[in-house]
């Protein structure tokens, strides 16, 4: 018997990300020394408090359901986070702590999202975000930005954006932005800012990335503008990045305590409660931090500068230098219109490099734009060096193949 599946979930891909990497290990298990630059997770151990937080908690037998939106000294140590690093004030009912960041997300979307609201998502973007607004019966909406601009949203081209779309309802900012690294500075956030309150636009504020900036760059949340902004932004977080986390699972969102008491909802009729284990051992995280989590982000900052250094050696290449997160998006247009081997867009320049050289990126066609990779530095120095020669071998033979 055929079932006949539904109109939305027809509309929703694979995760480009996740198939670049199974495609790897397929590789790297049938023998093949494959170099994998595609997925977005540190390659450190979770720090040993963190752990050490955890093995207690199961000594204690907290292994039980918790409340919803999560234990109260989770929620109180967020709030507590969000004040210390953020200048931001929240009372523990309006946090929600869910089963990782994308599920925040989500949950936070169909809350406020009614069948056919715009919700505005700039490009390039986290590949999800497209397909959590489908699954939300909403509709993207995407907003270009450009390598000469540092990737940044500019107030007039949402202002302009915004008037095109009359029925946008949320736009969706993420800093420090994955795939491109741009930190968004204060003044920036000040002129989104004054724009989305002059529309009424919900700003779901993406910053899981915030504790991994470079060079001068400052983490700022759109939230901390004024009272007004925090009262349309909801702001989500975790702790899968910085803290080396991410098996883990475990986000949160902070926002107004309608929108968030309605997101658990959501939560508590899709998962529910966030493992108990994983609440306390991030309880720890969050109040009790050792400098393993600054060394990780000093870590990062080497292999930034050193891959970054390594890619704009190439001939007709051109790159943004990342501000945060960890990685780089080259732009590598030239080579896909100058070439003889029929590599004719992004997809296939990857796929080639996997095949002829094992080195795995992903394209920029997954973040809704042509003419980009993506590489993640979250991997081993040794790897860097030899997935970056590897990389301009590749780019050599296309060369002289032009």
């Amino acid at each position: 018997m055929t079932i006949k599946l539904s109109n939305r979930i027809q509309l929703v891909k694979p995760s480009p990300t996740l198939a670049i990497s199974n495609k790897a290990k397929e590789m790297k298990d049938a023998g093949l020394d494959v170099i994998n630059f595609g997925v977005g997770e540190p390659d450190f151990n979770t720090p040993d408090y963190i752990k050490q937080a955890a093995h207690k908690a199961i000594d204690d037998n907290f292994t039980r359901y918790t409340a919803n939106a999560g234990i109260i000294e989770l929620r109180k140590a967020i709030c507590q986070k969000l004040e210390r690093d953020n200048g931001l004030k929240y009372d523990p009912k309006q946090i929600l702590v869910s089963p990782g960041a994308k599920a925040s997300i989500l949950d936070v979307l169909m809350a406020v999202c009614d069948n056919h609201d715009q919700v505005i998502i700039p490009v390039p973007f986290w590949v999800s975000y497209p397909y959590q607004v489908l699954l939300a019966e909403a509709d993207p909406v995407y907003l270009t930005t450009y390598q000469v601009d540092g990737f940044r949203v500019k107030a007039d081209v949402l202002e302009s954006t915004i008037t095109d779309n009359p029925t946008a309802k949320v736009l969706i900012l993420n800093s420090p932005s994955n795939p491109t690294g741009t930190v968004y500075t204060q003044k920036e956030l000040e002129e989104i800012a004054e724009v989305c309150l002059k529309h009424k636009i919900l700003v779901i504020s993406d910053e899981i990335y915030e504790r991994l900036v470079y060079d001068d760059s400052r983490h700022f949340s759109i939230a901390s503008v004024s009272p007004e902004m925090q009262e349309h932004t909801v702001i989500v977080n975790g702790v899968s990045k910085a803290y080396a986390m991410t098996g883990w699972r475990l986000g949160y969102a902070a926002g107004p305590a309608n929108i968030i008491s309605y997101a658990g909802r959501v939560q508590e009729h899709a998962t529910s409660c966030v493992n108990s284990i994983t609440q306390m051992a991030c309880v720890t995280a969050l109040l009790k931090e050792d400098d393993s989590i600054e060394a990780m982000r000093l870590e990062f900052d080497k292999r930034r500068n050193f891959l970054y250094t390594e890619l704009v050696k190439n001939p007709h290449l051109s790159c943004f230098k990342p501000e945060g997160a960890f990685y780089i998006f080259p732009n590598i247009s030239w080579y896909i219109k100058n070439n003889t081997l029929g590599i004719k867009n992004t997809d296939q320049f990857c796929e080639k490099l996997l095949e002829k050289y094992h080195v795995a990126l992903v394209s920029g066609s997954a973040f809704g734009i042509e003419g980009f990779v993506r590489f993640s530095y979250a991997n081993s120095m040794e790897n860097l060096v030899k997935g970056a020669q590897r990389f301009s071998e590749f780019l050599q033979e296309l060369r002289e193949n032009s």
